[in-house]
């Protein structure tokens, strides 16, 4: 619900790229279907082992970079951007599906690091592979009864208030608080993996 909202904001300020982002969806509703179809096969705790490990490498990755986004990067052809970035949609929709914490972030991270794209594009682009997954989870979930629907729409309204406070500072502030927003996300998300591993 804070997904959709936030995507449709970030429509409006011209930072999605309508074709690339259309690509990257398809691959994102795959992936996304195929992971939460595994969710309901295989356990998460080897999800969760290997994020111990992701988790503190990313986070060091974020701040020993300069910046966030395609500056001081040699471009990559269209072509082969679209690539990229089609392939980090079909595989981290497969996370998404499967466990889904953090793909928002990963999803910057590796539009800017490895498609090469500029910021504000690899957050619009990131906002619609977000929202491609999140329906293909949730269809799938619905459809086998995993829904618990209250707690969903009450989450939903919390969802939306967030995204919308989120976008709003990414509109006014851009890459100055890009980064210690995915650090405190980054810091926040290894805490709750160990907790959920330890408890």
């Amino acid at each position: 619900m804070g997904t959709t909202l936030t995507t449709w904001r970030f429509w409006r300020e011209g930072y999605i790229r309508p074709r690339l982002s259309l690509l990257c969806a398809v691959f994102a509703l795959i992936g996304s279907a195929t992971g939460a179809n595994l969710a309901l096969l295989v356990a998460d705790r080897v999800f969760k082992i290997i994020l111990l490990f992701i988790l503190p490498l990313t986070a060091l990755y974020v701040f020993r970079s300069k910046s966030l986004g395609a500056e001081g990067r040699a471009p990559l052809s269209p072509g082969r951007t679209t690539a990229v970035a089609c392939a980090l949609a079909l595989v981290l929709g497969v996370y998404d599906g499967f466990y889904g914490p953090g793909t928002g972030t990963f999803l910057i991270l590796t539009l800017t690091g490895l498609a090469h794209m500029h910021l504000n594009d690899a957050a619009g682009t990131t906002k619609v592979i977000n929202l491609s997954t999140n329906v293909a989870a949730l269809v799938t979930y619905l459809i086998n009864g995993r829904v618990l629907l209250p707690l969903g729409l009450a989450a939903g309204l919390f969802g939306i208030a967030g995204n919308w406070l989120g976008a709003r500072s990414f509109s006014k502030n851009g890459a100055k608080i890009v980064k210690p927003l995915i650090g405190v996300v980054l810091a926040v998300f290894f805490a709750r993996t160990l907790w959920d591993m330890l408890a």
